[in-house]
């Protein structure tokens, strides 16, 4: 007999956040995350040692997906912002670089952990608020009777993903067909409660980006032999349709340890053949037109079906199956006995599509809200990439019609609220402490680390050397490139701030973003043009920013909180 090994002792660290290898290892992932933001971001290679898909890409999900991170710090902020990147769709990169960036400020600071953890509550609380208040002067609302904003809003994704590889050109088409792809799946008969359709998006690699078309209703992959049988059928009416989730192969399922009895001189295949076809001969007199299954078709039944010009489509896939119960308005048939009238959906037509070197069945639905978006790319890579932003665009849309605001982007968001945070703590510190036991100094030092955490959420924009600039009427974010001279003056250099809502022109005065000043209230009051010329703007989703900034805050207060980390070795 075997001697059993000895249980480990658990490995139990104290104050994980003053050891080296964890402050080292939080500035590797904060170098990394950083060199990702925004439309100059840097791209990172994916890939395993051993070989394999590699893949390129500056986004938070495909990023820390694959990043295999041990310390569990690491995975308590990993997984963070995986969480909120799942739920709200886009800001990933933002909540974890804001994150970093607020641990690593309080950590300069000889404050308890319990002040830090009270006071960047109520400064998550200020800024919650004053986002959501009628008073934001970063606040856009979004007006469903006009595309301009709702366009910007998703120009303003795709711009933010380098590794599309997408021209100005291809990022207006793939934005407008984004958002036709939005308005497919929003229902026409709305009630109190409004359930959204789905968006199906249909891969095409190899193709021109400005060959990606949306189509309503759902495209079905198929043969070219099976597309050029189906170029002559037309019919007007109302197509009747059968959904078979069960395989129609005359396959056995698998018995498991049960016996099957056949009586002497029967074949099993003939049985199971003959059942299939009288399965094809009901169907024939129902007048169904249109077969679609999940899995395979016997050959016997296909050729039986489509003698008495019946349309019939095997290996559909378990992915298509609740689109297409959404779009006949029928579920499907899971017997191959009799089978009731009641079971069958309908489509308004069918037609065959081609694209590139595909051909598809297009199913044209009546009213169901389903949409194809057949997406094309140059390469594989860059498809891939560009399929996860369409995705993240929708997710976007979607929260944007719950709560119809967008944020200016661009950094000027995180220096404008960062100004206004830095004005209410200098004049009205009173009501940030009452009843909660700090005093002003702890309020303006921790006030100082979290306004610096935003602007330096606001410069990791710049990648190339530039310089950083905040102006002190609206306190939005400004950018110098690098090498500029110096004697001239900050009108003559700049040119619009990171949102694009104003010019050098208007008489500004400026100041880097790091460096002391005097707290000035910013402008609150949000001037006309933000919505009249919408079109030119960089924007963000109210609902993802919202989100990830409290994420940020809760998952730093989190892990300043951690006294031990006890780890079970066996």
């Amino acid at each position: 007999m075997s001697r059993l090994e000895a249980k480990k002792p658990s490995l139990c660290e104290s104050e994980p956040l003053t050891s080296e290898r964890v402050r080292a290892a939080l500035s590797v992932l904060k170098g990394i995350v950083t060199s990702c933001y925004g439309p100059s971001g840097r791209l990172k290679q994916l890939h395993n040692g051993l070989g394999g898909y590699v893949r390129t890409t500056s986004q938070s999900w495909a990023l820390l997906s694959n990043l295999s991170v041990t310390h569990p710090v690491l995975k308590i902020l990993t997984a963070s912002v995986q969480n909120q990147a799942a739920c709200f769709g886009d800001c990933g990169l933002f909540t974890a670089i804001l994150c970093c960036n607020l641990i690593e400020n309080v950590q300069r600071l000889a404050l308890t952990p319990a002040a830090v953890i009270r006071l960047n509550k109520h400064l998550l609380s200020l800024c919650t608020d004053y986002l959501k208040s009628e008073a934001c002067g970063c606040r856009i609302p979004v007006d469903f009777s006009s595309s301009r904003i709702l366009l910007c809003l998703v120009r303003s994704i795709l711009t933010s993903k380098p590794a599309c590889m997408l021209t100005r050109k291809e990022i207006d088409h793939i934005s407008a067909l984004i958002l036709r792809a939005f308005l497919f799946t929003i229902p026409e008969n709305t009630e109190d409660h409004i359930i959204l359709g789905k968006t199906i998006i249909v891969p095409l690699k190899g193709q021109r980006v400005m060959d990606s078309i949306v189509l309503p209703g759902i495209l079905i992959e198929m043969s070219e032999i099976q597309f050029v049988r189906l170029l002559p059928f037309k019919k007007a009416d109302v197509l009747k349709v059968a959904l078979f989730g069960m395989s129609l192969s005359g396959d056995f399922s698998d018995t498991g340890e049960g016996t099957v009895m056949v009586s002497r001189g029967v074949s099993l295949e003939n049985a199971v053949l003959d059942q299939l076809l009288r399965l094809g001969r009901q169907l024939v007199s129902d007048h169904v037109d249109l077969v679609l299954c999940q899995k395979v078709i016997h050959p016997s039944l296909k050729q039986f079906l489509s003698t008495h010009r019946v349309i019939a489509i095997d290996r559909v896939g378990g992915t298509l199956m609740e689109p297409l119960c959404k779009v006949t308005g029928t579920q499907p048939i899971g017997s191959l006995d009799s089978v009731s009238s009641s079971s069958y959906g309908s489509v308004k037509n069918v037609c065959p599509a081609q694209c590139g070197s595909k051909h598809f069945l297009h199913l044209i639905p009546s009213e169901a809200s389903i949409c194809s978006l057949l997406l094309c790319n140059r390469n594989d890579t860059a498809w891939d990439e560009l399929k996860l932003t369409c995705q993240t665009a929708l997710h976007v849309l979607q929260s944007t019609l719950k709560e119809p605001w967008v944020l200016l982007g661009g950094g000027c968001t995180e220096t404008h609220l960062a100004a206004y945070i830095r004005h209410k703590t200098h004049t009205e510190p009173e009501n940030l402490l009452s009843d909660d036991g700090c005093t002003k100094t702890e309020l303006e030092l921790i006030a100082e680390a979290f306004c610096s955490a935003l602007e330096s959420l606001a410069g990791s924009l710049e990648h190339d050397g530039g310089e950083t600039l905040t102006d002190m009427k609206y306190g939005h974010c400004w950018s110098v490139q690098a090498g500029s001279p110096a004697v001239v003056s900050w009108a003559d250099l700049l040119s619009q701030c990171g949102c694009g809502l104003h010019n050098s022109q208007e008489e500004l005065s400026w100041s880097f973003l790091k460096s002391t000043r005097h707290p000035v209230a910013p402008d609150t009051c949000l001037p006309q043009k933000a919505t009249d010329s919408a079109g030119g703007l960089t924007v963000d989703c109210l609902t993802a920013k919202l989100g990830g900034l409290q994420v940020a805050v809760e998952t730093a207060n989190l892990i300043l909180d951690l006294s031990y980390i006890i780890q079970d070795k066996n």
